[in-house]
């Protein structure tokens, strides 16, 4: 009786300059094994379909737990987790590819900074001076803090972005994470002191929050079923507000 395998077509790359083609393997079958196991077994012995030695391929990852973001990759023309994917749970031969949105490095690495760059653009963070003891935070409503734990769960993965019609190499749409990521840092107390900041970022210059087409392939790819078109929809109200209190010099909140 044969042994059972699985068999891999993996999309690579030799660097970011070089051209794309696609080598297949077939590997040992476990149980519970995920695909970052099965790119752990190539890596232990890279021998392609064919047998003939080739190099290991290329991937990243870090916590294994659907935290990190960093083995996001397109699975059978899905975009999600490698480490989450279950190879008993996919059809196969298993395709697995990089995701194009972002430039690739090498094989299934890929580029996030266009993430952390849009991140930057509409200042995603809450700004704090840090010379002096600042004592205990603002505290903030239950109801409120609930639904913004639900948009921290953004583990910066770009699965979203793949997903998403309107992130592309023609674009520059800073995509659904960066866009949830406004509305979270303006719902924390201090944050909210740099609200105007960040939603003049959104309106002003190409690649703002009127670049989302409203596809919603956004909410439905998330690894972490974050409501991001609940945050661009309650975006599209505050800009509308924001732009009136810009043209009528008003600062009433």
């Amino acid at each position: 009786m044969s042994e059972k395998t699985i068999v891999l077509e993996i999309t690579r790359k030799k660097d970011s300059e070089g051209d794309s083609y696609v080598e297949k393997f077939e590997i040992p079958y476990r149980e519970n094994m995920n695909v970052i196991s099965a790119l752990m077994e190539i890596r232990r012995n890279p021998v392609n379909a064919n047998g003939q030695d080739t190099t290991a391929v290329a991937w990243e990852a870090s916590c294994l737990e659907e935290v990190c973001g960093a083995c996001s990759m397109v699975i059978n023309g899905r975009p999600r987790q490698s480490c989450t994917a279950l190879i008993d749970q996919l059809e196969q031969p298993i395709r697995l590819e990089p995701m194009a949105t972002f430039p690739v490095v090498r094989d299934l690495v890929v580029d996030r900074s266009r993430m952390f760059d849009s991140l930057k653009r509409v200042k995603a963070w809450v700004p704090i001076d840090g010379t002096y003891d600042l004592g205990p935070g603002p505290r903030m409503p239950e109801v409120k803090r609930q639904w913004a734990y639900e948009l921290s769960k953004c583990m910066t993965c770009g699965v979203c972005l793949q997903a998403c019609p309107n992130v592309n190499d023609k674009s520059d749409f800073i995509g659904p994470a960066a866009l949830s990521q406004v509305r979270l840092h303006n719902a924390h107390p201090t944050g909210e002191y740099h609200r105007a900041e960040r939603l003049d970022a959104l309106m002003e210059g190409s690649g703002g929050l009127s670049n989302c087409g409203n596809s919603q392939n956004c909410v439905e790819a998330c690894p972490k079923g974050i409501p991001l078109t609940t945050s661009i929809a309650a975006l599209n109200r505050e800009t509308s507000v924001q732009s009136f209190r810009n043209f009528f010099g008003s600062d009433r909140v």
